[in-house]
C-alpha cells in the first residue's frame, strides 16, 4: 500500500488489518501497521531459509541481520519462531547428530566442533551427544572405508584407516580397537609378516 505516493506496507498487512481503499489512518495506526509488516517480512524470510534445512538459532539470527533486518525485528522474529517450534537449539542439535549418525558418522570431538560452529550453546551440544556410541559409529564409518583398503598390507591399512577415522573425530583408543576388529573380520584373524602391533 502507498500513502502519499510512497510505499507504506504490504497488501498482506492491509488485508490482515481489515483496511479499505480510501480509509483514513491515524499516524499511530500507520506506524503500527508498518511495524507489523516488517515483522511479517522477516518471518517469511526466516521460513524460506528454513525450507532448505533446519537451522540453529545463531544461523537464523545471522541470516536476518545479513539481510539488513533491524535487531529489534530480528528478536521478535526469533521469539515467534521459538513459539512455533521452528527455532530450538536442543532440537536442532539432536537432529544434526542423528543425521550425521545415519549418513556420515562422526566422533564426539567432530560433532562438538560442528555444532559449536553453528552457534549452538555448550549445554545443548552436551545434551545431544549424551548417548553417542562412538565405538559403534566408528565401526560403521570404518567398515565402509575398509572395503576399499582390503588389499593393502597391515601397516598401510592401519595408517589409512586410522587417518580417516581421526578426521571424523574419533579418539585414538576407539580407532585402534575398530581397526583391529575390521582387519581380523576381513582377514579371518590371520596375521601377515608386517602386522606387528596388531593386538
Amino acid at each position: 500500500m502507498h500513502l502519499d505516493g510512497q510505499y507504506a506496507f504490504s497488501v498482506a498487512g492491509i488485508l490482515a488489518a481489515g483496511l479499505k481503499v480510501g480509509q483514513e489512518l491515524e499516524q499511530e495506526r500507520v506506524t503500527s501497521l508498518q511495524a507489523q509488516d516488517l515483522d511479517e517480512q522477516a518471518y517469511q524470510q526466516a521460513l524460506r531459509f528454513l525450507s532448505v534445512r533446519t537451522r540453529s538459532e545463531a544461523e537464523l539470527r545471522q541470516y536476518l541481520l545479513k539481510h539488513k533486518v533491524a535487531e529489534d525485528v530480528v528478536e521478535r522474529t526469533m521469539q515467534r519462531l521459538r513459539t512455533n517450534a521452528l527455532a530450538d537449539d536442543q532440537q536442532f542439535a539432536r537432529a544434526w547428530v542423528e543425521n550425521r549418525n545415519t549418513f556420515r558418522p562422526r566422533g564426539q570431538r567432530a560433532l562438538t566442533w560442528e555444532l559449536r560452529r553453528k552457534g549452538v550453546a555448550p549445554e545443548a551440544v552436551q545434551s545431544a551427544l549424551a548417548d553417542l556410541d562412538e565405538p559403534a559409529l566408528a565401526y560403521q564409518a570404518g567398515s565402509k572405508k575398509a572395503r576399499h583398503l582390503d588389499s593393502l598390507p597391515w601397516i598401510e591399512y592401519r595408517q589409512r584407516l586410522s587417518g580417516f577415522l581421526a578426521r571424523r573425530g574419533f579418539p585414538h583408543s576407539v580407532i585402534e580397537a575398530v581397526i583391529s576388529r575390521l582387519w581380523r573380520e576381513t582377514h579371518g584373524g590371520h596375521s601377515t609378516s608386517d602386522d606387528e602391533g596388531i593386538p
